[in-house]
């Protein structure tokens, strides 16, 4: 049976890690804040935000919560982001997505200070991920690596496949493994003969958004295996987009679903925050 990696107690050690952090924050004078903006009443989103604030309750970090109506125009929302930049309460600013559709998620985006920009979307950041030099990566590829660095798997010369090649997760995500020198293989929906590259991967990362699409007889024995899917198929039922049960049997490690990689995302988040707080202190 392959070992469980447990990113709900990971991600609750990180954050008591963070909370001595911010005390020691404020005896310096840094108030680290982080502003969350939420357009519309999408109910998975809602369930986000929730989450990020009480996150912010716990390592006692200011939170701003800005809650808008679905007929908020995109002039609007820029409106409050640039004020927000220019917030110096403010260290982080997060938008929410998706968002509606008459909003241009870009324009929203590359609105966004990228000193606080702790989603790490704006091309600035974006750039900087590419060569190494960043300050924040977004959260869910870093997640994925905190959790596999806690978990003592060593990427340098790994074979790595990334299913899912999406801005905030596949393309950083493949960026971060080749930065720790793993061999990266970057598939998607137009891959061939899918089966059999992910049948070669030493580390697999599944970011698909299709409910248990990665079978078990896609998995190399052995493999670590990463899942980066949150998709419910019934009203209280969850699953990622690997099939957990005849993957289990075969991979050394494997993140569950829920409490895998999705409590990570959140306590990445609050370090962006944190790293955000340091950037911003003498604005």
């Amino acid at each position: 049976m392959a070992m469980i990696l447990n990113g709900k107690e990971v991600s609750a050690r990180i954050k008591d890690e963070l909370r001595d952090e911010v005390k020691a924050m404020k005896a310096r004078g840094i108030e680290p804040g982080l502003a969350v903006i939420l357009v519309g009443d999408d109910p998975a989103s809602a369930v986000y935000v929730r989450n990020k604030k009480l996150a912010c309750e716990y390592i006692r970090i200011n939170s701003f919560e800005y809650i808008l109506p679905k007929e908020t125009s995109e002039a609007e929302l820029i409106e409050l982001i640039q004020k927000l930049n220019n917030d110096s309460s403010v260290s982080g600013i997060l938008c929410q997505l998706p968002l509606p559709e008459h909003i241009s998620e870009e324009a929203v985006i590359n609105a966004i200070d990228p000193k606080k920009d702790v989603d790490a979307f704006h091309p600035v950041n974006v750039g900087k991920i590419m060569t190494g030099n960043y300050d924040f990566v977004p959260c869910t590829p870093a997640g994925v690596m905190e959790l596999i660095k806690e978990s003592g798997i060593d990427v340098a010369g790994k074979e790595c496949v990334v299913v899912g090649r999406s801005n905030i997760v596949g393309k950083p995500m493949a960026m971060l493994l080749l930065h720790q020198h793993g061999t990266v293989t970057i598939c998607h929906s137009r891959t061939k003969e899918l089966a059999e590259k992910t049948r070669c991967a030493d580390i697999l990362i599944a970011a698909v958004g299709i409910p248990e699409f990665i079978k078990g007889d896609m998995i190399k024995p052995g493999a670590v295996v990463i899942d980066v899917g949150i998709n419910r198929i019934a009203p209280k039922k969850l699953v990622g987009d690997v099939e957990f049960d005849t993957a289990e049997k075969l991979a050394a490690a494997i993140t569950p679903v829920p409490g895998g990689v999705g409590p990570m995302t959140i306590a990445m988040l609050m370090k962006n925050t944190l790293k955000a707080a340091e950037l911003n202190k003498t604005c």
